[in-house]
């Protein structure tokens, strides 16, 4: 299979999943006619067809709502909400409805509906289009929260989703869509859930992160090598689940952890990790557990973003400070 883009190996499981079930849909804003706002659809309504990849309207709840309808029904929808910062105009159907309705049902009702969304910045995008809102969704009992870093990643965590038999929220990085080119297997695979990912080794400390913030911990694991300092960098790749085990040996290993996101630091995905590991790697750590993120303010006009979202910059200082606390 040739190197391929984020946006590209998306395309290609999209494609995939259409041709191998009937059952499989996308529907969404744009998605036919257009190809969506990424081009993640691109051609898969002429291919298939206006009832396979069907355009909805301009309204995300009811999005989501028809996916949750099809679902029960026996379908198996993939719904694009083009920005996560929209869904918070569905997020009486994905955490009320979606996340809740097997258990609501005592396993009568199987969810298998993947939404599919962009978050993060660094693509100066207007209000509202950058916001990092994962851990909301974590928080919602019965929803997976998926958070791919790199194309192999992307098409390999896509394929389970759309087989899973309960719903997946699947969080695409904005700068990721076509920061990078891969090599892909030739033959179709799958990638499980809740088993991280090493992206580097290292033994001097454990860098976490998820989706983009996955590359700027890697360009600072390359600043912090021409000082003499190994850091390992760890892609959780999924939130939820996440890999407890995984993760608590990454941290064992250097007994020092960075955590990297690009939300705002109360209440972020961070915190959980920072809790989990004071629980299971709490005898091992030789320095307390550091977090650089984003500030607790709403998310900048896109001229300044750069002075918010995370940068390599706070992740060094952050590990000489952790490697200092000696």
């Amino acid at each position: 299979m040739p190197a391929m883009t984020m946006i590209e190996a998306i395309r290609a499981e999209l494609d995939d999943a259409l041709a191998r079930d009937d059952r499989v849909m996308i529907i969404g804003e744009d998605v036919g006619t257009l190809g969506g706002v990424f081009r993640a659809t691109d051609g898969l309504q002429k291919k298939y067809g206006e009832q396979r990849v069907v355009d909805m309207p301009l309204a995300e709840g009811a999005i989501v709502g028809s996916a949750i309808g099809l679902a029960i029904s026996g379908m198996r929808p993939v719904a694009e909400i083009q920005f996560l910062g929209f869904a918070h105009q569905a997020f009486h159907q994905i955490g009320q409805q979606l996340a809740r309705l097997r258990f609501r049902s005592q396993g009568r009702c199987e969810l298998p509906v993947v939404v599919r969304a962009a978050f993060g910045g660094g693509v100066r995008s207007p209000e509202l289009h950058s916001d990092a809102f994962e851990a909301l969704y974590v928080h919602s009992p019965g929803l997976k929260v998926v958070t791919p870093a790199t194309p192999a990643d992307a098409k390999g965590l896509l394929r389970r989703a759309i087989e899973d038999p309960d719903p997946v929220l699947f969080l695409e990085p904005l700068r990721g869509y076509r920061a990078q080119r891969q090599d892909l297997p030739d033959v179709p695979y799958e990638i499980p859930f809740g088993e991280l990912r090493v992206a580097r080794e290292g033994d001097d400390v454990t860098i976490v992160a998820w989706s983009a913030a996955v590359e700027l911990a890697e360009r600072a694991a390359d600043a912090l090598a021409e000082v003499g300092v190994s850091a390992q960098v760890v892609d959780l790749r999924t939130l939820a689940p996440f890999d407890v085990h995984g993760l608590t040996e990454a941290v064992k290993r250097t007994g020092r952890c960075v955590i990297v996101h690009e939300a705002p630091m109360t209440g972020g995905f961070g915190a959980e990790i920072a809790a989990t590991l004071a629980e299971t790697a709490f005898y091992y750590l030789k320095a307390p557990i550091e977090r650089v993120t984003a500030p607790d303010t709403p998310y900048p006009l896109a001229g300044v973003e750069r002075f918010y979202i995370p940068s390599v910059e706070e992740i060094v200082a952050t590990v000489r400070r952790a490697l200092d606390a000696d």
